[in-house]
């Protein structure tokens, strides 16, 4: 056999190899995509419809007044403490499920006009544990959300959520569409609830983030003093995208989505919001 042959069998048997492994890996990819859509809608099916709020005027419409004023008709007056406790049983009833099928289930985040419906988890002593699994615990390139292990729920001001940027237009993907300024004008609000409360949350800044470059830590600022907090927004602001027309002061609850970008190598896309007060 001639040198050119065998060197012309090999260069087959090195593409049907590639071709083949190839192969199976865009399967792979395809399967394990097919699995997470299925489970994501499994997961949603099994969040309850619950009443969250009452109208404009502070009713339920069906007569019951929840502003915790009081009518005439009533002199029922709930505390904060009580409508904490109400809105927290709500809360559960809706997500209980969830929790229940497993623990590091910590809320649920949804965006209108985006593919952004999923739950978010959290394990404190595993940080980056749903980087590569699934909600059922199983190995996945396709992960879930999840929480920053420094944040705690009701305490840190600032939420810190971190997702993958997909292919596919999965997980948080679509957070890119918050570079184009009239998306953001027409997609403001971000839904983050919790097993305790629900949330919405006003987008306030956009910015790209090169990880190779920056000494800003936006996932480091989670528990801020007064301080720390004025200093984060000037941070956040000189990098932001556009303006928004939209300011938070020290008080208010933050909630920062963290994702991958490509402006950079090994770059961020960050979309920063602050919980609206009913």
């Amino acid at each position: 056999m001639n040198r050119k042959r065998i060197i012309g069998i090999c260069l087959i048997i090195v593409f049907s190899v590639s071709a083949i492994v190839s192969g199976r890996l865009f399967w792979k990819e395809c399967r394990d995509a097919k699995a997470s859509e299925e489970t994501f809608s499994s997961l949603a099916g099994l969040v309850q419809d619950t009443e969250q709020n009452g109208g404009e005027d502070g009713s339920t419409g069906d007569g019951t007044d929840t502003t915790g004023i009081g009518t005439p008709d009533s002199d029922a007056v709930l505390s904060d403490e009580e409508l904490a406790a109400e809105e927290a049983a709500k809360a559960y009833e809706k997500y209980g499920a969830l929790y229940e099928q497993n623990n590091d289930f910590v809320g649920w985040i949804q965006i209108d006009g985006t593919n952004i419906n999923y739950p978010v988890m959290q394990t404190p002593d595993n940080p980056d544990y749903y980087l590569k699994h699934s909600f059922e615990n199983t190995w996945s390139d396709y992960c879930v959300p999840y929480l920053d292990e420094a944040c705690v729920i009701g305490q840190s001001n600032n939420l810190v959520i971190y997702g993958h940027h997909m292919s596919n237009g999965s997980m948080f993907c679509d957070l890119e569409l918050y570079s184009d300024p009239a998306f953001c004008m027409d997609h403001p609000v971000i839904r983050f609830d919790t097993l305790s409360s629900f949330g919405e949350y006003e987008v306030i800044a956009v910015f790209r983030y090169n990880t190779n470059q920056e000494t800003f830590r936006y996932d480091r600022e989670v528990n801020m003093d007064e301080t720390r907090f004025s200093w984060f927004m000037e941070q956040v602001h000189a990098r932001e995208l556009f303006s928004t027309g939209k300011v938070a002061s020290f008080g208010d609850q933050m909630l920062t989505l963290s994702t991958c970008e490509y402006t950079y190598k090994n770059g961020r896309l960050v979309v920063v919001a602050r919980k609206v007060v009913q």
